[in-house]
Parts: C-alpha cells; structure tokens; sequence
C-alpha cells in the first residue's frame, strides 16, 4: 500500500518521462484544496482561479527539476502561495473585497457544541457577526500570518509541512500563528463579551 507522497511521486516521475496524463491526475488531486486556499489569499474567486491556473502551469513547467526532496503538495503548495503573493503585489495589495459570511464562521473552526435546533433569529445573527468578523480579521491580516493560519486551521496542515511550503523556520511559523489568532481573538472579544486576560 503506497503512501499519498509516494504515489504523488510515481505519477511525478511518469509525467517527467513524458506522460501528460499524469499531470492532469495531479491537477484533478490538488485543484481544490489549492483553490481554496489561494481564493482566501487573494479574496477574489475569479481571480484565485487565475492565480490557480497559474500555479499549476509553473508548476508543470518547473516539473523536471523537482527531485521529491519535499512532498509533491507541499512544494506545488509553495508555488501557489508565492504565486498568490505575486498577484497581490502586482495589485498594489487592493483593499478586501467584500466579505462572505456564508459558511465562514465552520471554515474558522467556530463550531457549536450545543444542539442544532437552537436556530433563533439572535443566534442566527450573532454567528453571522462572529463570521463577518473572523473573516474580515483574517482578510486584514498581513499574508504571511494568514497564510499560516489558513494552511494550519483551513488545511490542518501539520507546523512542520507549513514550514516547508513558507520556506521558514517552525518557530517563525508557530509566531505568525500565534500572531494571527491574538488579531482574530481581539477582534472578537467584544461579540463574545470574553476578558481581556482571557487566552485563545
């Protein structure tokens, strides 16, 4: 039984012989976790699309040298971001687009442990305002500690494989988490009436 790097690696080494195929498997693999990534990146679908498409075409271009020192999602992982960076320096970093409320406060991980039929109109309300002001905390955050909280809390990604698509050491990773959560948890604390000593 082959292990997911390793048989991302098998299919690296048929497209490197030539086998187009291949690549199109990896695409169909990857596409949409990486694009819902780079759109939390770049705030915009239409253009995260772009920036996905890209991202996929240096990836194929780049190919022959990859040599399977890092996983194959970890490295195509890297080139999105990058490419992702690069598309908002060449926008002069525009302001947030308007932000989604829908589903955003369960891509946060702001779940509910309580029960599910307690859908009233307050309630309903409240997890919206918490979901507005996640995502619009995460929308403000400089990229490098979005990025990391994206790929930590969004992808689940371990600190060691952020470490490795960042191209930076575990504890800048680990600094920049930390980091985002305290913006994210001020941000909050006045919706959910928390102390101001009280940690995340």
């Amino acid at each position: 039984m082959t292990t997911d790097r390793e048989s991302d690696q098998l299919l690296v080494e048929r497209v490197q012989a030539g086998e187009r195929q291949a690549f199109d498997l990896l695409v169909s693999k990857y596409q949409r976790r990486l694009m819902r990534l780079v759109a939390r990146i770049v705030r915009d679908p239409a253009e995260a699309e772009d920036v996905v498409q890209e991202t996929f075409i240096k990836a194929f271009r780049a190919l022959r040298h990859f040599r399977g020192d890092a996983a194959f999602y970890t490295w195509l992982y890297r080139i999105g971001i990058n490419t992702a960076k690069n598309y908002l320096l060449t926008q002069g970093r525009r302001a947030p687009a308007a932000v989604e409320a829908e589903g955003g406060a369960a891509e946060a991980g702001e779940g509910s442990d309580g029960p599910r039929d307690i859908n009233t109109p307050e309630s309903m309300l409240a997890s919206k305002q918490i979901a507005q002001t996640v995502n619009a905390a995460m929308d403000a955050l400089p990229v490098d500690l979005r990025t990391a909280i994206l790929l930590r809390e969004i992808e689940g990604m371990s600190y060691e494989e952020i470490s490795a698509i960042m191209s930076c050491p575990i504890g800048t990773v680990r600094s920049r988490i930390f980091r985002a959560r305290e913006v994210i948890a001020e941000k909050l604390r006045p919706l959910l009436d928390v102390p101001i000593d009280k940690r995340w």
